[in-house]
Parts: structure tokens; C-alpha cells; sequence
């Protein structure tokens, strides 16, 4: 075989990609993975994971010269310095906002596998059926029965905390023993369970850090210090997880630095035969060859390169002729929720730096209820007891100050809601063809917003969660409904959706371009609407599927 040529290429190295090259490489195809950021070895490049707040200049938060240089990233948490190498450079990733997106990004090996708020819950088929029922864009081409052995089995290795709820609106998962809810969360959830006659449900996040050893990673310590990288591998990331495996079965090659700028089809076969590649740091290009494509470069960036490919045959990219390639862009909409503060626990606390908190399922439009707009909402949401950072009224000075900072102080408890966007066809995403990022090619323009069911809807995310909370005896709760953005909830969907026909979808049941068989995508781009749920469990579990269903046509000559 050249040392150009593989039997599989899979483009992109964060979850679903690492999930790919796994699978690829354990059913016995030499695979190349190509990443167009820096290699990120696991643990020895989580340079800040054991650091102190005390060892960054300027504890951990950030300076004038960060808001200048990354306007995008300034808009919410990510910009910080500890971890901002992990984030993509605004200025080298310039994107056009025709209407405003929020787009955090990460270039590296691992992706944002080492960024992820790894909240991991399956959909049911509340959601793969909602848009049939609901006369919404398009149905999806699957349903749960379909995708359920998947979900186990992704589970099985990717290693999920949580606990078993028999709701068949958030179907349980194989799980590890969960992350216990403190003391505050578990009066709560008590409460709400008897207040709502058990209709309304406060249950134990479920997420992807381990509570036991599995493979040769290490149980959660408790540290919450997850995005600065783990080097127990305790929770799921292609370091910790997917890349050893697909390093161990020798049939792995990894190439960092590589920006994936078109696909190349084959028009006489209706294949694609490679990929170009533009070395990001000599700026030389580059081609390889394979008998399959795995698209995994997150949502918008794999939607970019079809669209710069074949486009000799079809203007719009490859995967264009149906006419919805860019379009339906989804997100969760959030910026809105409640909180407020709990007496009487004052002789409790809690163990460790718990790195989840509470979840609450959805509970609008579904057994019966009916509101003035489609879909639903869930929060996430955690208690915990002030510490030396908050104010004391009565004190601002002195021994008496510091004395009394050194105790903890009160109780708090917070919800932030989760919303469904609608599939809009008039969400898009298109090449602007005049502005440049550093290496000369053309940048993506988004025009996207929420509409007005995303409105009604928050409306509810706000006032049910100050309804809950009053119901539960807690004090001073007080709203709020600040910035939605999409984008804002880092959990970008569609673009290449899949679906039954080739006339209203890119991709088919098993996440293949319908214009060139042999290419699999299985990041987010193909999700056909959007659920309320965070969504990378259910891309881990259609990209295990969808590398088992390549290699079995591949055996058949079929690709």
C-alpha cells in the first residue's frame, strides 16, 4: 500500500471522529486520521490540570489583551486562560456573521472531546418521531429501536455515570453507579417529585466521567478540573478513550496540522476517491487515497469541505443536489432559567468537587400537557454552599472579614433550561467567497436565529423553573432570561441532515452521502432536528453504527 493510500480516511479527531477511528482500525482498515490542529498527547500536554488557581497570573480569568484578540470566544466562559490553547484564534478563524452565531471552536487533536460539559443522555422516540407527527421539516429515517443497541454499546466503553429512572421520555442507559446528589439536590428532588404527583423528575446528571476503573482509566477524583484535561482518564475523550484503542490495533496513522479542504470524487465510480490536504504549518498540500470517508470535522467545518467538493459537478459542493446542504442549522437554547438560596443545612457539606450536578427531564408537551408552541425544554442545574469569594453585607475589612470567610457560607440552588430549536430550512450556512482565514481559504457566513416558538418557549424555561424552586421551599428565587445566541450552547446541529430521500436530505439511514456512497458523516451535521438533550452520546452511537454498516458493504464490494 502507498504511503499515501489507506483503506479508510476519517477527518477530524474529536468524538465522533475518535469514535470512527476506533471502529475503523478494530475491524482491521488502515486508517488515517487527519486533525488540522496540533497533537494533544494525554497527559503529558495537560500542562494545567494539577495547577492551583494561585499559579496563573491572573487566576485563571482573563486580560484586556485576551478580549481583544478573541472576540468571539469573549462572549461567554471560554476565554479564559486556562485552557485558551484549546480554543480556536478568532483572528486565524474569522467566520461572517450575517446574523449573529457564537462559535466555539476547538482545533486539536481530541477536539472538544477534552471541552465537553459531558452531560450524555439518550433520545427516545419522543424525539426521532416528532417531526413526522408534528408535520416539522423532514422524519428522520430511523427511530429508537434502530439506534439502541448502539447506545449500549458506546456506552459500554465510553463509561456513563447515572442512575436508572424507567422514563420513557429519557430512556436509561448502561451506567455506572452515579454521581450521588448532595444533600440540598436530594430534598429537592423530593419535594418536586411529590409536589408535581411525579410528573416532574430531579435526577442525577448522567455523564460521561467514570465512578469505576474501566480500560487503564482511573475513577473520577472529584477535582471538577475536566476541561484543563484529565490525566486519570476519568472522563471520555478521544485521549483517554478512543485513540489508545485505535493506536493499539497497529493500523492507525495520525497526521496533526491537516486542514481537509475538499473531497475528491470520482465521477465515472459516483465514489470519492481522497482528500486534498493543506499542511497548516508549511502550507504544502497534500493527497490521500481510501475506499471510505468518515466526515467528522464537527457540524459547520464537515459541511464547509463538502461544500468546496466536486463542485465541478454540483456548484453548491458535494452532497448539494437536494438542495438542504448548509441549511437547518440547530442549537440549544439556553441563557435562561432560575435560582435562589436554601435554609437549614447549615451543619452540612458536601464531599469533593462534584463535576455535575442535577438534571431535569422534559416535561412540556408530553403525556397530555399542551403549550402554545412545539417541543420542550430540561435543565441542568446544581446546589452548593457559598465560599470565600462571596460578599458579607455586614463586612468588607479586616480580621472579623477573614474570619468569617473562612466558614462557608449559605446554601444556593440554580437551574439553567435547555431548549429544542426547530429545523428552519432559512438557518444556514454558506462560503463567503471575500474574506480569508490566515491560509487563504474562504471563511463560512452564518445566517441563523431563533424564532418565535423559541420564544414562547422560554418564557416557560424561565417561570417553571421559579415555580419549582418555590415549590421546594427555597428563598429569593429569582428568574432571568439573558443571552440565547445560537451557538451559545456549543451543540451545533445539522446542515448535511439525513433522511429517506435523496431529493429532501444529504445523508441516508446509515449516515452516507447520497452522492458518493463511500463518504460517512457522523458529527453533528446530520442530525434531522434537535431534541432538548445534549446531544454527543447519540453521535458516538450513529458513528459506531454507521463504521459497522461501511465495513460490512466495503466486505461486499459494494463501496
Amino acid at each position: 500500500m502507498a504511503e499515501n493510500t489507506f483503506d479508510a480516511i476519517v477527518i477530524g479527531s474529536g468524538i465522533s471522529g475518535g469514535w470512527a477511528a476506533k471502529e475503523l482500525t478494530e475491524k482491521g482498515l488502515k486508517t488515517i486520521m487527519l486533525e488540522r490542529g496540533k497533537n494533544i498527547e494525554h497527559i503529558k500536554d495537560y500542562v494545567n490540570a494539577t495547577k492551583g488557581p494561585w499559579e496563573f497570573p491572573h487566576r485563571g480569568g482573563r486580560t484586556q489583551k485576551m478580549i481583544e484578540d478573541y472576540p468571539v470566544l469573549k462572549r461567554d466562559y471560554p476565554l479564559n486562560e486556562t485552557n485558551l490553547d484549546w480554543w480556536a484564534d478568532d483572528k486565524k478563524c474569522p467566520y461572517t456573521e450575517i446574523k449573529r452565531m457564537d462559535w466555539f471552536r476547538g482545533y486539536q487533536v481530541g477536539g472538544r472531546s477534552l471541552l465537553w460539559g459531558r452531560h450524555t443522555y439518550r433520545w427516545s422516540d419522543f424525539d426521532f418521531e416528532a417531526n413526522a407527527k408534528e408535520g416539522i421539516a423532514i422524519d428522520w429515517p430511523v427511530r429508537y429501536k434502530d439506534i439502541e443497541p448502539w447506545y449500549t454499546y458506546v456506552e459500554k466503553f465510553a463509561g456513563i455515570s447515572g442512575s436508572r429512572e424507567n422514563l420513557p421520555h429519557l430512556p436509561d442507559s448502561f451506567f455506572m453507579p452515579a454521581m450521588e446528589l448532595n444533600c440540598v439536590e436530594t430534598d429537592v428532588a423530593a419535594r418536586i417529585k411529590k409536589h408535581y404527583k411525579e410528573q416532574r423528575h430531579l435526577i442525577p446528571a448522567r455523564i460521561a466521567n467514570i465512578t469505576q476503573p474501566i480500560q487503564n482509566r482511573v475513577n473520577c477524583q472529584y477535582r471538577n478540573k475536566c476541561w484543563l484535561g484529565c490525566p486519570f482518564g476519568a472522563y471520555f475523550s478521544t485521549q483517554s478513550s478512543t485513540l489508545p484503542a485505535a493506536v493499539a490495533t497497529g493500523n492507525l496513522t495520525l497526521r496533526p496540522f491537516s486542514i481537509v479542504t475538499q473531497i475528491l470524487y470520482d465521477k465515472d465510480t459516483g465514489r470519492a476517491k481522497g482528500v486534498e490536504v493543506l499542511d497548516a504549518e508549511t502550507r504544502q498540500t497534500y493527497t490521500y487515497y481510501a475506499k471510505i470517508i468518515f466526515l467528522n470535522a464537527s457540524t459547520f467545518n464537515s459541511t464547509w469541505i463538502l461544500m468546496n467538493s466536486a463542485t465541478d459537478i454540483w456548484p453548491e459542493g458535494l452532497g448539494s443536489s437536494s438542495g438542504e446542504l448548509g441549511h437547518n442549522i440547530m442549537d440549544h437554547h439556553l441563557g435562561v432559567g432560575a435560582g435562589g438560596s436554601i435554609e437549614g443545612y447549615e451543619d452540612k457539606y458536601y464531599y469533593g468537587r462534584k463535576p455535575a450536578g442535577f438534571y431535569i427531564p422534559r416535561f412540556r408537551n408530553i403525556f397530555g400537557d399542551k403549550r402554545n408552541y412545539l417541543r420542550g425544554f430540561g435543565y441542568q442545574g446544581s446546589a452548593s454552599r457559598q465560599g470565600w469569594g462571596r460578599e458579607i453585607a455586614e463586612m468588607n475589612i479586616g480580621g472579623a472579614f477573614k474570619d468569617a470567610l473562612s466558614e462557608p457560607g449559605g446554601w444556593t440552588i440554580g437551574m439553567g433550561g435547555f431548549g429544542e430549536i426547530l429545523p428552519y430550512h432559512e438557518n444556514k450556512m454558506t462560503i463567503d467567497k471575500n474574506k480569508k482565514d490566515a491560509w487563504g481559504l474562504n471563511v463560512i457566513a452564518f445566517d441563523a436565529e431563533w424564532k418565535e416558538n423559541e420564544r414562547k418557549m422560554r418564557e416557560d424555561m424561565k417561570n417553571d423553573a421559579m415555580e419549582m424552586l418555590e415549590a421546594s421551599g427555597v428563598k429569593n428565587v429569582s428568574g432571568y432570561d439573558g443571552d440565547g445566541t445560537i451557538g451559545r450552547g456549543i451543540h451545533e446541529m445539522g446542515t448535511a441532515r439525513m433522511g429517506h430521500d435523496p431529493k429532501t436530505s444529504v445523508l441516508n439511514k446509515w449516515n452516507q452521502v447520497w452522492d458518493a456512497p463511500n463518504v460517512f458523516v457522523t458529527d453533528g451535521s446530520f442530525m434531522t432536528s434537535a431534541s432538548c438533550v445534549n446531544p454527543s452520546l447519540t453521535y458516538m452511537a450513529f458513528t459506531a453504527r454507521a463504521a459497522d454498516h461501511a465495513v460490512s458493504e466495503l466486505k461486499k464490494r459494494n463501496l
